[in-house]
């Protein structure tokens, strides 16, 4: 009375869920087009462009609101410190090379994200001696807005027009 591996039930398996009780069926090249239409990837510079943007209006306010260059300095270097590495990343990403297969670009992601990380706390480190009237609450503060714009990136998908 020998049983074959797939008449076996599954331990790991939830027994109410309906998905996993429907056979597997690939799809076809027009359901994974319309999949994928469906659900649209975020540019990553657009990403970019609007953390930008995001750090120049924060630099704007900061003027406006201390009237201080050491504040203003402080906080569009915070910005930069989020900006240029991501766009260092978002063209090693976007290059041929990383496309190339799935290993390649599985490594060239951790590459670029290392880099990234490398030259985020190099510009950092270097804060206090490039920017005049340093202050470490506007430079964090305008980083984390920065970097929070990822988020509201992932609300931007689905929403265009048709």
């Amino acid at each position: 009375m020998s049983t074959r591996r797939d008449e076996r039930p599954d331990p790991w398996a939830d027994p109410e869920d309906e998905d996993a009780k429907r056979p597997f069926k690939p799809l076809t090249r027009e359901e994974a087009q319309a999949l994928a239409a469906a659900d649209p990837s975020v540019s990553p510079w657009r990403v970019i462009v609007v953390q930008a943007a995001v750090g120049l209006v924060m630099g704007a306010l900061a003027w406006l609101i201390f009237g201080q260059q050491g504040i203003v300095w402080s906080v569009l270097y915070g910005a930069a410190t989020v900006v240029v590495p991501g766009a260092l990343m978002a063209r090693g990403m976007t290059s041929r090379l990383s496309s190339l297969a799935p290993g390649v670009s599985a490594v060239s992601f951790m590459l670029w994200e290392f880099g990234k990380i490398a030259v985020s706390l190099a510009m950092l480190a270097l804060a206090p001696r490039l920017v005049p009237g340093l202050s470490w609450p506007a430079l964090l503060v305008a980083l984390i807005v920065c970097i929070k714009v990822y988020w509201v990136a992932l609300s931007w998908r689905g929403r265009r027009k048709n």
